[in-house]
């Protein structure tokens, strides 16, 4: 009788513990750094070769004094705790990374056989420049399949003052030099040329000058300050295109009015204008910075009209300056 009231007072019991382990709310585990190493491997750059400035994560597993992130120094050294000398990385992918703590922790005899994995948090060593005239300067890094185009993509594309070209210069280890290359750019947006779409790999500079300016005044129909976008320059005819051609009563000559290298005044030119506009002369080039100007058949000479213009003239015709 005593064995069955006992075992009855112990059913009862533990049916009460039960329902108050039930009813309290479940305390959560402390947190792990596994949550932050998942975040270290989903922001992982991908498998380029870190160089000096980029950021490393080392994780080895059970041993969280070497489990932290590393900035690789100007040498391509990464300094591990407990390890004398500095682990060399420069130009390794993340899993050689890892390789190369495992082998330093086992040579030092400080773990028997550690399990090790890399990851790259951030690049410093692989930086491409995009300058010049793009609506957004940036600086990327080039990880992944970097080519030409996403680099201006990055800088939201290039501005309507643009240049015929864009110009990337990279440096050469060997040489010790900087080599550019000039890419037209109607021809690198056309995509009629893959090769013209170059890859980046870091250390270039991508910059898109401003487009060279033309100045055509006088007597046309609308004088102003032009644009030179093609990459073959422009010329007499394609200038008074723009300016949307002459007025009836034009002088048969016109003139164009250049810097020349060393003189302290733009040069005159004379230039056949009514011959080229007839087809009976050819078509004459202009440079960077040109004013070409068109008199009137019975009108005074731009020369003469600047010198009376304070200040206009020792701007134009002396420090060669377009307005």
């Amino acid at each position: 009788m005593q064995a069955r009231i006992l075992l009855a007072f112990s059913i009862v019991s533990l049916a009460a513990l039960w329902a108050a382990a039930q009813s309290e709310p479940s305390t959560p585990a402390p947190a792990s750094d596994s949550t932050q190493s998942s975040q270290v491997w989903t922001n992982n750059l991908g498998d380029e070769p870190v160089g000096a400035g980029d950021l490393v994560y080392i994780s080895v597993t059970g041993s969280p004094e070497f489990t932290r992130s590393y900035r690789v120094s100007n040498d391509g050294n990464i300094s591990i705790p407990l390890v004398p000398k500095p682990v060399s990385v420069m130009g390794l992918a993340p899993a050689a990374i890892a390789n190369r703590v495992s082998d330093a922790l086992i040579r030092d005899r400080i773990l028997v056989a550690p399990i090790v994995s890399a990851a790259v948090l951030e690049y410093k060593s692989r930086q491409v420049t995009v300058a010049g005239a793009v609506n957004i300067p940036v600086i990327i890094q080039a990880t992944g399949a970097l080519k030409l185009l996403d680099a201006i993509a990055r800088a939201h594309g290039v501005a309507p003052d643009a240049g015929a070209e864009v110009i990337v210069s990279s440096f050469d280890k060997t040489t010790g030099n900087r080599n550019s290359t000039s890419i037209p750019i109607k021809d690198l947006l056309s995509g009629e040329d893959p090769k013209l779409n170059i890859a980046l790999h870091g250390g270039e500079e991508v910059r898109v000058p401003e487009a060279a300016k033309l100045f055509v005044t006088g007597n046309v129909k609308l004088p102003g300050l032009y644009r030179i976008n093609d990459a073959e320059g422009s010329s007499v005819l394609k200038a008074m295109a723009l300016s949307q051609g002459i007025l009836p009563d034009s002088a048969k000559q016109a003139y164009v009015y250049r810097m020349i290298a060393g003189a302290q005044q733009r040069q005159e030119i004379a230039i056949p204008l009514q011959d080229i506009m007839r087809r009976k002369a050819a078509d004459v080039p202009l440079q960077a910075n040109d004013i070409l100007y068109v008199p009137a058949s019975r009108g005074p000479h731009l020369a003469t009209i600047l010198k009376g213009m304070t200040g206009l003239s020792q701007v134009v015709l002396t420090h060669g300056v377009v307005p």
